[in-house]
């Protein structure tokens, strides 16, 4: 499905850089509770028709930031020390984050299921973040994955082409 495709959403979300930075810069300027309830309303509804596992754009193209717990859960899961777990799958950014050493993910499977889903990092579990508390504090990242996540594309395009701020 085109929506899915990686390129194809890049390239829409560049062409609109400027009008989601507006549609950015609404939402800090909104009442933190307004804007919660705005974007968590867009967001329940964008997934009821975005399937994930159709897509895994994000698994396939963004390193998510590893915590130390993360890293523990994943290399007890796996039956791995962390040593063993951090020499194999994990480098250093240059931000200084732990990050995967290779993208896509080296636990995305084929199906695009994760084959550690249950221990999956904590950054993996809040993607895309649009039903997260305090959505002003983060509308910068939303606006990022607008290139990345279809469903994060599409709120941004509701709240510009139905101007509901």
């Amino acid at each position: 499905m085109e929506i899915y495709d990686p390129d194809i959403l890049k390239s829409r979300a560049s062409g609109r850089k400027k009008e989601f930075s507006e549609i950015s810069a609404k939402i800090v300027r909104m009442k933190s509770r307004d804007a919660d309830r705005l974007i968590h309303q867009l967001h329940e509804r964008e997934f009821t028709l975005i399937k994930c596992l159709e897509c895994a754009n994000c698994c396939r193209n963004l390193g998510p930031r590893l915590t130390g717990p993360d890293i523990e859960r994943m290399a007890g899961y796996l039956k791995k020390g962390t040593s063993e777990f951090f020499k194999k799958y994990v480098s250093v950014d240059e931000d200084r984050d732990y990050v995967f050493r290779s993208m896509p993910c080296p636990f995305l499977m084929e199906d695009n299921y994760c084959s550690i889903y249950n221990v999956r990092p904590r950054a993996c579990r809040t993607y895309p973040h649009t039903d997260q508390k305090n959505i002003i504090g983060i509308a910068h990242i939303c606006l990022k994955n607008t290139e990345v996540c279809p469903a994060v594309y599409n709120i941004f395009d509701k709240l510009s082409r139905n101007r509901l701020i």
